[in-house]
C-alpha cells in the first residue's frame, strides 16, 4: 500500500473513474426539462463532464428560463456518497430562451435564405426573434433583411460594453457583414475568427428573445466548433437539397454536432421541386428523396420540403423575405409550417 492511501477506505472509494462518470450520467438522465419533456443529457444541455477525485465538473447550457435546473442537478448529485461537491459552469445568453443553429454541409443550398424566412415566420407568429449571422465568410443576412452598411452602436451595461443589434422586419440582427467594409474579402485566421464569434455570442445586448437563430457557415470548421462549444444551442436544423452530394456533406455535419452533444431537431429539404405555373405539377429538378433518406437515417423529422420559387431569390436580393411579401405562396406555407413545428416543440411562451 502506498503512503498516500488510507487503510480505512469505504467501498465507494474503490469505484473507478469511468464507473463514477457513468453514475453521474445516469443520475443526470433522470432530470427532465419540463417543457421539451426530455432529459438534460439527451438534450445536449450537459457538456464537458469531468470527474476529478471526488468532485464533479460540468458545463450546463441553458436558456434564460431554465436556471432552476441547476439546483436540481446539485441536489441529485449530492446523493452520491463519494461526491464532495459539484461545480457547474452555467453557459447562457442573457434574456434568450431558445438558441437554435441552422447549418448545412455545403454552401449553395439556401441555408441563409432558409434561416431568414424561418425567423420571419416565427416573428409573424408572435415570437420575439433575433438572428445572429455567424457565416463569417459569406454574411448575406443583412442584405436579405434589407440592411445595408450601418454603424453598430456600443452601449454600456452592468455587464460591460455591448453591441446593440439592428432591427429589420421586426427581427433583431447582428452580423459581421454590418461591420466589415463592403466588397472587402473576409479572410479570417483561426484565433481572430474565434474572438469574433465569441464576441458575437457574449457581447451583444439582445434584450428579451424567444428565439435566437444562429446562421452557421457551411462545413465543419473552426467557426462551427467554436459556436458549439461556446453557445447554449439546444438544437440544430440541417438544410440540404435532394442531391446525394449535398446529403453526403450533411452527414459530416451530423457527426460534428453529435460529438458536441447538440441534438438535431430536423431536416429541411430546400429546392425540392419546381411547381408548374400552368398545371401545378411538381418536377424534382435536383432529384428526390434525399431529405427523406437523411431524416430516416437520423430518426429526425423532415420539417419541410421547400419548392423552387424565383420569388424566394428575389426577396433575398431586395431584402423582403417571401414569408412576409407573399404569405399565400407554397414556399411561405412551408416556412410557416416549420415555424409552427418549432413553436410546438418549444411551447413555453405566451407570445406578445
Amino acid at each position: 500500500m502506498s503512503s498516500h492511501q488510507s487503510p480505512f477506505q469505504h467501498p465507494e472509494d474503490k469505484v473507478q473513474p469511468n464507473s463514477r462518470q457513468q453514475q453521474v450520467v445516469q443520475i443526470l438522465k433522470q432530470i427532465i426539462e419540463p417543457t421539451v419533456k426530455n432529459d438534460i443529457v439527451s438534450l445536449g444541455m450537459v457538456r464537458n463532464l469531468r470527474i476529478v477525485n471526488d468532485y464533479v465538473y460540468l458545463r450546463f447550457y441553458i436558456g434564460s428560463h431554465q436556471h432552476q435546473l441547476q439546483a436540481e442537478i446539485e441536489s441529485a448529485l449530492s446523493s452520491l456518497a463519494w461526491c464532495k461537491k459539484t461545480y457547474i459552469q452555467l453557459c447562457t445568453i442573457p434574456g434568450i430562451k431558445t438558441t437554435l443553429a441552422v447549418s448545412s454541409g455545403k454552401g449553395g443550398v439556401g441555408k441563409s435564405t432558409t434561416t431568414v424566412n424561418i425567423a420571419a415566420a416565427l416573428r409573424l407568429q408572435g415570437a420575439k426573434v433575433g438572428l445572429l449571422d455567424a457565416d463569417v465568410y459569406g454574411p448575406n443576412v443583412p442584405q436579405m433583411l434589407g440592411l445595408g452598411q450601418a454603424d453598430i452602436q456600443v452601449i454600456h451595461t452592468p455587464a460591460g460594453d455591448k453591441f446593440l443589434p439592428l432591427e429589420a422586419q421586426g427581427i433583431k440582427v447582428m452580423s459581421v457583414g454590418l461591420l466589415a467594409e463592403a466588397d472587402r474579402p473576409l479572410a479570417w485566421r483561426g484565433p481572430v475568427l474565434h474572438k469574433i464569434i465569441t464576441q458575437f455570442l457574449q457581447d451583444v445586448e439582445w434584450g428579451e428573445l424567444d428565439y435566437l437563430l444562429i446562421d452557421l457557415p457551411p462545413g465543419t470548421g473552426d467557426a462551427q466548433i467554436t459556436i458549439i462549444q461556446e453557445s447554449p444551442i439546444c438544437g440544430v436544423i440541417l438544410v440540404t437539397t435532394p442531391q446525394q452530394v449535398a446529403i453526403a456533406d450533411v452527414r459530416r455535419n451530423i457527426h460534428m454536432f453529435r460529438q458536441g452533444g447538440v441534438p438535431v431537431l430536423g431536416i429541411i429539404e430546400n429546392m425540392s421541386y419546381l411547381i408548374c405555373g400552368d398545371c401545378g405539377s411538381r418536377t424534382p429538378i435536383f432529384g428526390s428523396g434525399g431529405g427523406e433518406q437523411l431524416a430516416a437515417e437520423l430518426q429526425a423529422p423532415l420539417l419541410g420540403q421547400i419548392p423552387i420559387d424565383a420569388r424566394i431569390c428575389q426577396g433575398g436580393d431586395i431584402g423582403s423575405p417571401i414569408v412576409m411579401s407573399d404569405r399565400t405562396s407554397p414556399a411561405s406555407q412551408v416556412f410557416t409550417q416549420i415555424a409552427a413545428a418549432l413553436n410546438t416543440t418549444f411551447a413555453w411562451y405566451s407570445f406578445g
